[in-house]
């Protein structure tokens, strides 16, 4: 993951420069799952973006993920500007709604969530569970946000390496979720961002075969990287649901209003 020094080197970067980002979202069932329990959020009026991961079979995941991202939604329908006391309120609804209305289905549901907030020239990424966020920068990829989950407890704990943790039996299970506990608290990292970094937020049907160098080194167009990421998960695993949301930072000004909130999966 990424390192205290290279981050607080990147947390430097020039702030003064206007940028925009361009975005390209991609979802797939994967090659074994009948129901798509993943969900994205694109809203780049408002400088939000998330991926949740849903939990639980049946309708319970995709109804807890898709619960996650309209709680998310939410907090951009008035027209005030994002905060961060508004995602994490919006975490805490998720959470209490998914105990609370979804917690009576024969298994319990949950959702990962990932979200990537940027104000100005700061992005702020909150995370619960294991989806992602990838920084690419200078043709270098560094993984922003550090799973919750037994295999990575275990990799911090030097007890399995990370090519064990792949292949590890406990691979999917995750050490926090929103749903999962009375209380879930989400980290963060907050980094300043520079014209021509790209960020990809992604389920672990992405992550779990992403060739980091391989993206970092693409000068495709972002659409291209898009699909040739989503594609590369398919053929090498394809055992589960794969999302991604793909952001492209440019000089500019911010955007306008998107057309539409996107909150459900691009593909089937």
């Amino acid at each position: 993951m990424i390192g205290r020094d290279l981050l607080r080197r990147w947390s430097r970067e020039p702030r003064s420069i206007a940028i925009t980002p361009r975005v390209a979202a991609r979802s797939h069932v994967g090659k074994v799952r009948e129901i798509n329990e993943d969900r994205f959020l694109v809203r780049s009026d408002q400088g939000l973006w998330a991926v949740a991961d849903g939990m639980g079979g049946l309708a319970g995941g995709s109804e807890a993920a898709e619960a996650a991202i309209a709680e998310l939604a939410a907090t951009t329908d008035h027209g005030e500007p994002v905060t961060e006391k508004a995602i994490l309120a919006a975490f805490d609804r998720t959470n209490r709604k998914i105990r609370g209305d979804l917690g009576d289905k024969e298994a319990r549901s949950g959702t990962t969530i990932v979200t990537a907030w940027l104000e100005g020239t700061r992005l702020t990424v909150f995370w619960i569970g294991d989806s992602r966020v990838y920084l690419i920068r200078r043709g270098s990829a560094r993984c922003l946000t550090h799973d919750h989950s037994v295999v990575q407890d275990l990799i911090d704990a030097g007890e399995i390496t990370l090519a064990e943790a792949a292949r590890h039996p406990f691979a999917h299970l995750v050490t926090r979720a929103l749903g999962a506990a009375q209380n879930v608290k989400a980290d963060k990292v907050t980094i300043d961002l520079a014209v021509g970094d790209r960020l990809l937020l992604c389920s672990d049907g992405i992550s779990r075969s992403l060739d980091t160098e391989e993206a970092a080194g693409s000068d495709a167009s972002l659409t291209l990287l898009a699909d040739t990421l989503l594609d590369s998960a398919l053929r090498r695993d394809g055992s589960d649901n794969a999302t991604l949301v793909a952001i492209e930072i440019l000089a500019g000004s911010p955007p306008g209003p998107d057309a539409a909130p996107a909150t459900v999966p691009a593909a089937s």
